[in-house]
């Protein structure tokens, strides 16, 4: 009989397969049933980075920016060096109009890798 995760009979090929649905949901414009999915796979691994960075891409797309905020920071403090998380956080504060923030992470992107598109928006120059 395969392992299972908690009471509710999913195995890790099932959190596996959610997962990447989820990828699928979030690629065809539906954060909402990307963020159902990844809920059951963070709640069964906790610890799970790419997942907590997936949902909170997914937050992101469905304008939920306080969730999206939190599983942004918990992916930093995880993996600080995550010049992905930096900037994503970065356009979460953006959005949020707290540019000060949004400035800090900007900056943090573009050092930890030098992407075109983290170097324009760090505006060093500025």
């Amino acid at each position: 009989m395969p392992e299972t995760s908690g009471s509710t009979g999913r195995t890790p090929e099932t959190h596996v397969i959610d997962f990447r649905a989820a990828e699928q949901l979030l690629n065809a414009r539906d954060p909402r049933g990307a963020v159902k999915l990844l809920d059951s796979v963070i709640a069964a691994h906790p610890e799970n980075t790419a997942a907590r960075l997936l949902r909170a891409r997914a937050f992101f797309a469905a304008a939920q920016l306080r969730p999206a905020e939190l599983e942004f920071t918990i992916v930093l403090e995880r993996e600080p060096d995550n010049a992905f998380a930096h900037f994503a956080l970065a356009r979460t504060f953006e959005r949020r109009g707290e540019s000060e923030q949004a400035k800090r992470h900007f900056r943090l992107a573009a050092a930890l890798d030098p992407n075109p598109e983290y170097l324009k928006a760090a505006q060093f120059d500025a």
